[in-house]
């Protein structure tokens, strides 16, 4: 058996496998994490956000369809379905990119558009917001900070309530009458310790877009080899 023909026989194989299993298993996978972590905290986010994850659990979805085309591509060996795989790789390599290059921006954007949120959603806390307030006290007792800079910023904003518990930690054997002020509350304030967690996310988006783009080059490779390989047979005959 020629080098050609082992080159052909396990590239259709890898082909398949390749795009099917890992890319839209892994593309899912990571899309679902990150909507979920982001989720947890949306009304301090902007919809884009969002919107980047659902890009990546489209891509892994769309992945698994056109995977169809690769399937009866490479084991029928038709040509034309070969060619309709390697150009539908083309356009989800674009996506990835598009999901990077997202990542990207919304990460150099993230302690610019997370002040103004905090700022504006810190004056809806002592207002009947339940959905504010439970988002606030999440974040303040998950990362442990107070405030946007510091707790004199909840000061400035309602001077009668003072600040929130959530921004003190409960020592053992606290009771409801525990009072949280600026002396005992935490001393770092969201919108570094949250800003972090949001930047971490937002690389992992960019991270994985630019990394699976990059592979994905392989597949379009292969697929690209393998419809010209069957067209040169066809040729031939």
């Amino acid at each position: 058996m020629e080098c050609s023909d082992i080159m052909r026989k396990y590239s259709r194989y890898l082909l398949v496998l390749f795009n099917l299993i890992f890319f839209g298993v892994v593309i899912i996978s990571v899309g679902i994490s990150a909507k979920a972590y982001f989720n947890d905290f949306d009304k301090f986010l902007d919809d884009k956000y969002i919107y980047v994850s659902d890009l990546l659990i489209i891509i892994g979805a769309v992945i698994f369809v056109i995977a169809f085309f690769g399937c009866c591509g490479a084991v029928k060996e038709n040509s034309c379905m070969t060619t309709t795989f390697s150009t539908l790789l083309i356009i989800i390599f674009i996506l990835e990119v598009v999901a990077a290059v997202s990542g990207i921006l919304l990460k150099h954007k993230t302690e610019e558009f997370l002040e103004q949120t905090l700022s504006t959603t810190m004056k809806q806390y002592y207002q009947n917001n339940t959905e504010i307030e439970t988002v606030w006290d999440k974040v303040q007792r998950e990362f442990q900070c107070c405030g946007i800079f510091n707790s004199t910023d909840w000061t400035k904003v309602n001077k009668t309530e003072g600040i929130p518990l959530s921004c003190c930690p409960m020592l053992p054997g606290a009771t409801n009458e525990f009072t949280c002020n600026t002396t005992n509350a935490y001393k770092e304030g969201c919108l570094e310790k949250f800003g972090d967690y949001i930047r971490a996310h937002a690389t992992t988006v960019e991270g994985v877009g630019i990394g699976l783009a990059i592979i994905q080059l392989l597949g379009i490779i292969l697929a690209c080899y393998l419809a010209k390989a069957i067209r040169s047979d066809y040729e031939t005959v």
